[in-house]
């Protein structure tokens, strides 16, 4: 598919035009709670700048959740950001930022489809633009509808990817089917900045257990079946054990004894559920605001203009 050119450079992107990483900006793409994307062309290829904000405009919650547990391994940096001096502060975005490009070779090095990274410059992550068999930006998980048969298999697909990313000791952190696109191979995992440790930070159970369970309930939709499934325990307790590894066939089943039942852990994930509940409820109005403004700039847009795709797309069917 062929783009034209139709907008101002951002800001924040001109220092890569300045030094020839980006040639191009070709349309927005998406303006997210953590960040802004973008549709550029770097020389012959169309790739995406996501362009972080800065901590005082996302609107990430309990980011310091997410913060828990990240290694710095430099000790001037580390008292620094304990002390939340404006050098600390500066050091924490770093990090914040550098996450999802290192998140993103890592899970690609043992095969969970993520966007290919090319490198994070100045808080700009330059990576692949996952696209529909037609060139067109792959649609997220949301706007999608599928049969019976291929909500089964893509999330046992899902379901694989959560398990070597785990292997690996990495969480999502913020998995649903917004952070899900579609492309004509199958399910992509995108939006890592959060990421966490699964050693070193004490939600990442909990984080974990909503992840999966919120690819359950979508998928779910689909194919009822999925709903009675427990894949988070049945990872987690593998994970504990140290028996979990890329060869491991999950099966979705779990018993909790009540020897092993964590009155404590139960009150958190219920808390986690309702909290995460209102952010979903929060997420969708934010879509639905997206989806005005994207209209209202298409409408201003000269006729000459880029065949704009930002917002809310139809829903798309899957091997229906």
């Amino acid at each position: 598919m062929r783009y034209k050119s139709a907008m101002k450079i951002p800001k924040r992107i001109q220092p890569l035009v300045d030094d020839g990483l980006v040639d191009e900006v070709i349309r927005p793409l998406m303006s997210g709670k953590e960040a802004d994307v973008f549709v550029v062309r770097c020389g012959s290829e169309i790739r995406c700048a996501k362009i972080y904000k800065e901590a005082d405009k996302r609107n990430f919650k309990q980011a310091v959740q997410y913060r828990e547990g990240r290694k710095v391994r430099n000790s001037r940096r580390a008292r620094a950001m304990s002390k939340g001096s404006k050098f600390g502060r500066n050091q924490q975005e770093e990090i914040w930022q550098n996450t999802e490009v290192d998140v993103l070779y890592s899970l690609a090095n043992v095969g969970v489809r993520v966007p290919k990274p090319y490198g994070c410059f100045n808080g700009v992550l330059l990576m692949e633009l996952v696209s529909d068999g037609e060139g067109d930006v792959a649609p997220r998980l949301n706007d999608v509808a599928m049969s019976e048969e291929q909500a089964l298999e893509d999330h046992a697909i899902v379901m694989h990817y959560v398990k070597l990313m785990l292997c690996t000791g990495i969480v999502h952190g913020d998995l649903s089917e917004f952070n899900v696109l579609v492309d004509e191979y199958g399910p992509v995992i995108i939006d890592l900045p959060q990421a966490v440790d699964a050693a070193a930070n004490n939600h990442a159970q909990w984080m974990l257990e909503r992840d999966v369970n919120n690819m359950r309930d979508y998928y779910g939709q689909y194919a009822p079946e999925l709903l009675a499934t427990n894949y988070a325990k049945e990872m987690w307790a593998l994970f504990e054990d140290g028996e979990l590894n890329e060869e491991v066939e999950l099966t979705g089943l779990f018993e909790e004894t009540l020897e092993s039942a964590d009155v404590d852990s139960v009150l958190l994930e219920i808390k986690a559920a309702l909290a995460e509940e209102e952010e979903r409820q929060r997420r969708l109005q934010v879509e639905k605001d997206a989806d005005s403004r994207g209209a209202e700039f298409r409408e201003d847009m000269p006729a000459s203009g880029v065949d704009s795709q930002g917002g809310k797309r139809a829903k798309n069917s899957r091997r229906a």
